[in-house]
């Protein structure tokens, strides 16, 4: 068997490991696992929130610079027009 396979195989049987754990558990630590993973959710949310804000922002910024660069540029030949 190929590297790939074991690997699948590793992976099902923990996933397997850990659904046969999580029926067998209390309420209680059905309840701290179900508050985990909507912590890991709350948390992946908001780093992405964050990265999407970031992204554009620095659009805007890059949008300004290349207007910036359009107006001076549109300038330049609007008074090498008139010196001619």
């Amino acid at each position: 068997m190929g590297n790939k396979t074991k690997g699948l195989l590793a992976l099902v049987g923990l996933g397997a490991l850990a659904y046969w754990k999580y029926k067998n558990s209390s309420a209680e630590e059905k309840q701290m696992v179900k508050d985990k993973f909507n912590n890991a959710k709350d948390n992946l949310n908001k780093w992405g929130n964050d990265l999407k804000d970031k992204a554009n922002s620095v659009a805007s910024q890059v949008q300004d610079k290349a207007d910036e660069f359009k107006n001076k540029a549109q300038d330049s030949v609007n008074k090498a027009q008139e010196s001619i």
